[in-house]
């Protein structure tokens, strides 16, 4: 059975794309391509079909992650089908647990940055878009260091439902 995660900003350009292609990149790099399935989705469908911001595939791929990306729009009725829903900032947070159709689904939203151990009390990941280059590369920082903690927990629950 496939763990399906979906990362969540909110126009889907920027800090979840990012997210995206950095697990996508640790779940290959552990084989776990056929437990693991993730994506990513914004709070809002104003850049819905557009690519990721050219900032974001710039330092993705100078880091040597992938930066195709379609942006979209999360909806409710996925929750029946993720495991888990990670929000990039307490805002995405609270949108996307009232959006929730059930205590049980509004559980499976997480912030990011709570995976990484370092992080402290700030567990938000600073929207770059409004600023330059800088911004997006404090941001592929955060993300990095906190998809380790988070493959580690994802990889035991996925390792678990195979079992």
């Amino acid at each position: 059975m496939t763990y399906r995660i979906c990362f969540v900003c909110t126009g889907n350009i920027c800090r979840s794309p990012m997210a995206e292609s950095v697990l996508r990149a640790r779940i290959s790099e552990a084989g776990l391509d056929d437990l693991i399935e993730v994506d990513s989705a914004g709070t809002g469908g104003w850049h819905e079909g557009d690519g990721a911001d050219p900032r974001t595939v710039s330092v993705l791929e100078e880091h040597g992650y992938d930066g195709t990306h379609t942006a979209r729009q999360f909806q409710s009725s996925w929750f029946s089908r993720l495991d888990l829903v990670i929000a990039l900032d307490a805002g995405h947070l609270k949108a996307l647990r009232l959006l929730a159709p059930t205590p049980e689904d509004a559980s499976k939203v997480r912030l990011l940055r709570s995976y990484d151990p370092a992080a402290g009390d700030d567990l938000d990941v600073p929207d770059p878009y409004y600023g330059g280059l800088d911004g997006f590369e404090e941001c592929l920082e955060m993300v990095e260091a906190a998809s380790e903690g988070l493959l580690a927990e994802v990889r035991e629950q996925a390792e678990g439902q195979v079992a």
